[in-house]
């Protein structure tokens, strides 16, 4: 016995088609603009990155001439271990800063919202003013670093370090910059510790676990994930670090210790005009950010905690 208020086949299959039609044309807008500015543009670094090209003339096909010669090139090796001492020192800081930041700023205190505007305000300075700021602020003779340094450091015979013009001083200048702007993996750790269950803090005092105890086996293991996707995204941020350097340090300034790797690359594409040399050193940077974060979730298998997992 058949169902008088089924739709026959045709109109179903007449609907579907209208739906799919449509749907198609609502995201139509999105598939132009991804095949437009991130699919072709991607695909063509990667065809350039084989190419003699200079963006004005043709490119010309020369196979893997441009990785050969980044393999010989010293400038690009120097700029590769100035970015990985940067990325091994200001991550950690950076990390670490922000998770206490996040523990001191979820204490039940007054005023707590003010001060948790304090600390991430910091972090929404536009990055060339952030850099022209600070460029006063370690100025050796002038700025308020050395000023306060130089009350502790002179009774000792000591002198605040010329952070700018020092190359032993220039990078761990950045690296301390670097903290300047954790408010928003603050935030993140903060919203991480108030998912933590509270019945979890609450059994841990009655066992008699001391804040340090409460710290290493509750906040941090519950905290795992949260933390896993800020050295992700730290990763990807310290290898990629540029407006900063490039405008405090023109040109790598003192003797290239902090002529980091994308200054390298913008300078190879816009100031010397090789785009394929150029194209080839990104997508260096990428493979060497993609082993970086599979080492990380290989890592984490072992060491992070997903609730109900």
């Amino acid at each position: 016995m058949t169902n008088s208020n089924s739709m026959p086949r045709g109109s179903m299959s007449t609907t579907k088609r209208k739906e799919t039609v449509t749907a198609l044309i609502f995201a139509l807008p999105w598939f132009i603009g991804f095949s437009v500015f991130l699919l072709y543009p991607l695909l063509a670094s990667v065809y350039y990155s084989f190419c003699d090209y200079s963006v004005l003339r043709p490119p010309v096909f020369i196979g893997a001439a441009n990785y050969t010669e980044l393999w010989h090139d010293e400038v690009f090796w120097k700029t590769l271990q100035n970015t990985s001492i940067y990325t091994v020192f200001a991550l950690p800081l950076g990390a670490l800063v922000a998770l206490s930041l996040a523990m001191l700023l979820n204490a039940k205190v007054k005023g707590q919202t003010v001060y948790r505007t304090i600390f991430f305000v910091p972090s929404l300075v536009p990055q060339v003013s952030l850099a022209v700021l600070w460029l006063w602020l370690f100025n050796g003779e002038h700025g308020i670093i050395n000023f306060v340094l130089n009350k502790f450091l002179i009774p000792l015979h000591m002198k605040g370090p010329n952070w700018l013009s020092d190359d032993r001083w220039a990078k761990p200048a950045l690296v301390l910059l670097g903290v300047w702007g954790v408010g928003n993996a603050m935030v993140i750790y903060l919203a991480g510790l108030q998912d933590v269950p509270q019945a979890l803090y609450e059994a841990a005092d009655l066992d008699g676990a001391t804040w340090w105890a409460k710290t290493r086996h509750v906040t941090l293991p519950m905290l795992s994930p949260v933390i896993l996707f800020n050295l992700i995204m730290g990763i990807i941020g310290t290898l990629q670090v540029f407006t900063v350097p490039y405008v405090m340090f023109p040109g790598g300034s003192p003797a290239r210790s902090t002529y980091f790797y994308t200054m390298y690359l913008f300078d190879n594409a816009f100031i010397y005009h090789k785009m394929g040399y150029a194209c080839a050193m990104g997508w260096i940077m990428f493979l060497i950010i993609l082993g970086l974060t599979f080492i990380s979730l290989k890592m984490s298998e072992r060491h992070v905690y997903y609730g109900g997992s």
